[in-house]
């Protein structure tokens, strides 16, 4: 067992971000509920413990709260945002409304005389009284910017350490886990795979294993953690959904064909547009599509001599988006919360679900996947069906295909290229001419973002020349669309995806 911190969530938007930050620094890291109650936490015996942000405020009745026992434990704790003011608040601090919000980066202010540095803030309420026994250890120009109470390991930033956007964050988090925690870093991805390679051989012992390939970085490199595992016990059925992009189907079975597993490639893209039909809600089509792969699963299932095991690629975010661990449903992933009620299949292997995607990535690495492959662009499970608004249709389905390879084409030329970076097709229609006749099509957007985590993003500053270009040959090239826009809109509020 590895030493863990825990980071309890109150519906805090950077919660994964915090996991994340705790584990880079060599610490394992667990999302609970902000509620978990004093005698589990106690149980899983951490060495810290994170409070994130949210959206409540902490002096109405209605608000979140954790076990104010948990300041009692012994245990050191780290308050971020809502977290630092939840702290003061169960502790006799003074919390309320402030005169002045403080929303992106905020210049911050060490009490000692150090030197300022920006923090981004996201914040309307403010600690305008620390806790008896706590001293003020910074300001912002309006607000108390951290608090501490070294006799009892308590710490408090009204500002968030765990972005990019803090200046000195990464030392921040990693001076509370070394420095107050008395971390020893013993979280390593070696011993991930050494532990998970024993777990799968243990669950599966002498059963096959149905491994759903998406073809991208998660399912991929489940694969190649599976076949590890159980070489001769593993099947992987790529079902080609028909919302692949452009070739893409040919090529993952051209890459996975070649490889010693047992490779299958169902073409069932009639099945899925049947399925979709009239379908224009988001999540009612993750649903549908997380539905129908595995009835696909199971039916592959049952022509081979009806396999008990289904793995998939599910990886911490994916779990975490979906309501899984703590927190609201941002959406669900087709292979956690579109996964029906009844399964045909009695166990489910899902040996990635404690990792983040940058973790998969270097995974993939040391289980030797090419790079292309391991470095892909994150895709959605459910495809261009997402990056459709409204119905799904075949005919919109080659319009988005014949515009997002010119978009991938034209980006992916840049010696500097964004982290990720797609086309979608909008319900939005619009006037348009060609030659000389009226046209009212749909609008094809751009997203391409820069991010290190894909946990939050900034929109891509691409050069008009190459907006110019997309737009250019997307409206001479493709049929059917009456405009380009491109999306400016960051991580959040927005997602990466639309829907």
């Amino acid at each position: 067992m590895n030493e863990t911190v825990l980071v309890l969530d109150f519906g805090g938007q950077y919660k994964e971000l915090i996991a994340r930050s705790v584990r880079s620094n060599g610490v394992y890291s667990q999302i609970m509920p902000g509620t978990l109650p004093v005698n589990e936490i106690r149980a899983l015996n951490p060495i810290g413990i994170i409070l994130t942000g949210g959206p409540d405020s902490v002096y109405d009745d209605k608000a979140v709260k954790c076990d104010r026992q948990i300041f009692e434990l012994d245990i050191p704790v780290f308050g971020i945002c809502y977290g630092m003011q939840l702290m003061c608040h169960c502790l006799g601090g003074e919390v309320k409304q402030g005169n002045v919000g403080e929303y992106g980066k905020v210049s911050v202010l060490p009490a000692d005389g150090g030197k300022p540095f920006l923090a981004l803030m996201s914040h309307g309420d403010i600690v305008s009284r620390a806790p008896q026994g706590f001293r003020v250890t910074a300001y912002s120009e309006n607000h108390i910017a951290a608090v501490e109470c070294t006799e009892k390991k308590l710490y408090g930033v009204q500002f968030h350490p765990e972005t990019s956007l803090t200046e000195g964050g990464a030392e921040i988090i990693r001076h509370f886990l070394y420095n107050v925690c008395g971390a020893k870093g013993d979280y390593h991805l070696d011993d991930y795979i050494e532990r998970e390679t024993a777990q799968i051989r243990k669950k599966a012992g002498n059963n096959h294993v149905l491994l759903g390939l998406s073809g991208g970085v998660d399912s991929s490199v489940c694969a190649a953690l599976l076949s590890r595992a159980i070489p001769d016990q593993l099947t992987c059925v790529f079902v080609d959904h028909g919302f692949m992009r452009q070739n893409e189907g040919d090529e993952i079975e051209k890459v996975f064909s070649k490889r010693k597993l047992n490779f299958i490639r169902v073409n069932a893209k009639d099945r899925f547009l049947k399925k979709l039909k009239g379908v224009a809600e988001p999540e009612q089509k993750r649903k549908i599509i997380g539905e129908e792969f595995v009835r696909v699963f199971e039916e592959e299932a049952e022509k081979l001599k009806n396999i008990p095991f289904l793995a998939q690629g599910t990886i911490y975010p994916d779990i975490v988006e979906s309501g899984g661990a703590a927190g609201a449903v941002i959406k669900s992933h087709h292979n956690v919360g579109g996964l029906p009620d009844t399964l045909a299949f009695s166990h489910i292997l899902e040996p990635l679900s404690g990792l983040f995607k940058d973790e998969v990535r270097v995974i993939g690495q040391k289980l030797g996947l090419p790079k292309t492959l391991v470095e892909r662009q994150p895709f959605p499970g459910p495809g261009l069906a997402i990056r459709i608004a409204g119905e799904v249709t075949d005919e919109k389905l080659e319009v988005l295909r014949q515009g997002d390879a010119i978009v991938r084409e034209e980006i992916g030329k840049l010696k500097k290229r964004p982290d990720q970076y797609f086309a979608l097709l909008t319900d939005t229609f619009s006037v348009g001419v060609k030659g000389d006749a009226r046209t009212y099509d749909p609008v094809i957007a751009v997203r391409a973002v820069v991010t290190s985590d894909f946990m939050t993003c900034e929109y891509a500053e691409l050069p008009h020349k190459v907006l110019s270009k997309i737009s250019a040959r997307i409206m001479s090239e493709v049929a059917g669309v009456s405009r380009v826009v491109y999306d400016i809109t960051d991580k959040p509020p927005a997602t990466i995806e639309w829907e």
